[in-house]
């Protein structure tokens, strides 16, 4: 009789199935089609049924939970897209040479005294994250670097901030201004 599988290893590969794609595996395990191409020596997007494709662990579930509960805070009440697009600024911000380099400390970084991100300062970050942001945070890691590179976002009708207004603007998305 043979242990059962934990879900860490059961998640380590995936038989591919027709209509897969790697955007669609990406998404399903909040990989980055990128590193999953990379990780399977894939130089094009082709998948044959059965194949077996091996999926690295880019992140944690811990990690996954507090993108997703920051994505909640910051976003409430802007569309998916929006949704994904931040999650995409803190991943963004981990790739970056200029920030910490994991998401926690992304999340949590202090400069002059003020958290980056709102949600941290007043508690929001606590709250439950729904399922539309959980999703978003899977679609922004199958997503991750393929996009503008948007360090930043804001809202032009609320921020005090003249520096981050300087900043080239990447995308508008809802209320939400994204830059770098």
């Amino acid at each position: 009789m043979t242990a059962p599988q934990s879900k860490a290893s059961a998640a380590t590969t995936h038989q591919v199935e027709s209509g897969d794609t790697f955007w669609l595996i990406g998404k399903k395990h909040g990989v980055s089609v990128k590193s999953l191409m990379s990780t399977n020596k894939k130089s094009t997007p082709l998948l044959f049924v059965g194949e077996k494709l091996v999926i690295p662990q880019t992140i944690t579930p811990a990690e996954k939970d507090l993108l997703a509960r920051l994505v909640h805070a910051e976003a409430k009440g802007e569309s998916y897209a929006g949704k994904v697009a931040v999650a995409s600024v803190v991943l963004n911000r981990v790739d970056s040479k200029l920030f910490p380099n994991d998401i926690k400390s992304v999340i949590y970084q202090k400069d002059q005294g003020y958290y980056a991100f709102s949600p941290v300062q007043d508690g929001a970050i606590n709250e439950p994250a729904d399922a539309q942001s959980k999703e978003a945070v899977q679609e922004a890691l199958a997503f991750r670097g393929m996009g503008n590179h948007s360090l930043y976002f804001y809202n032009p009708k609320t921020a005090k901030s003249t520096w981050i207004t300087s900043r080239e603007v990447t995308v508008r998305i809802g209320n939400h201004v994204f830059a770098k």
